[in-house]
């Protein structure tokens, strides 16, 4: 079953060009997902498409109105239970890995909420919204980044996105800790040489520096990574080695 995102927003001419580049084009061109945007003002009543107006209560900034988020929401899926709608917000649960995957295994219609100006209307977020998501502890001038980075971090997850079918697999956070460092030709670089593990062949020894040092990166980096990582028999003693190594 195809993937399948709808983006609503007052600035729909932001996403074209990172949606015509690299991997999200691929999988557009491959049919492996579904990314529409779907322009707010479209769905206003009035002549001026207007979807914003001044607070209740008064106050600094304009707040975006009710009625057109429901009218486009129901206009591209009138039933609730075949969609999940996303408002992005910095109040919202914070996006990570974990949720990203959650995502990539949605069989239902996303369907993202792009606020703009001072903050979108309460009654969309508690009658018409499934979650509220954050990608970060700080404020973006409206939610069409946050709906870019999820779409970008759930395609990849998709099977057949990406060439290499491990390479979701093995990234930073798939494993619950950081990704390992990654060299290439030449093996001498102005006087800065690849490790002598990934030149030797072996591929065990290249597989255990490789988790060795993701280990490594992840308890200097990202050390609370750790606490909610399945670490094996193996890995304890790494990171035991590792902590002998710095003293």
């Amino acid at each position: 079953m195809k993937m399948k995102f709808d983006v609503i927003t007052i600035f729909p001419g932001i996403f074209h060009a990172y949606l015509g580049e690299s991997i999200l084009k691929r999988a557009l061109m491959k049919g492996l997902v579904e990314i529409n945007i779907h322009n707010l003002r479209d769905y206003a009543y009035d002549k001026h498409r207007t979807v914003d107006d001044y607070p209740y209560g008064g106050g600094a900034g304009m707040v975006m109105k009710p009625d057109p988020f429901f009218a486009a929401v129901e206009a591209l899926c009138g039933d609730p239970s075949q969609r999940r709608v996303i408002m992005l917000s910095p109040a919202g649960k914070k996006f990570d890995h974990h949720m990203a995957v959650e995502l990539s295994k949605e069989n239902r219609r996303i369907i993202f909420l792009c606020g703009r100006y001072e903050a979108i209307d309460e009654r969309v977020r508690t009658a018409l919204a499934d979650d509220e998501v954050s990608i970060g502890d700080y404020v973006l001038t409206g939610g069409e980044l946050p709906a870019l980075v999820i779409i970008d971090a759930v395609t990849r997850l998709i099977p057949g996105v990406l060439g290499d079918g491990q390479s979701a697999e093995v990234e930073s956070f798939s494993w619950g800790i950081l990704d390992y460092p990654h060299y290439t030709r030449p093996p001498v670089f102005r006087g800065l040489q690849v490790p002598e593990a990934l030149l030797s062949g072996n591929h065990a020894d290249i597989r255990k520096w490789r988790r060795k040092e993701a280990l490594r990166r992840t308890l200097l980096r990202r050390p609370e990574l750790l606490e909610d990582s399945r670490l094996s028999d193996e890995d304890r003693t790494l990171i035991q080695e590792i902590k002998e190594d710095s003293l």
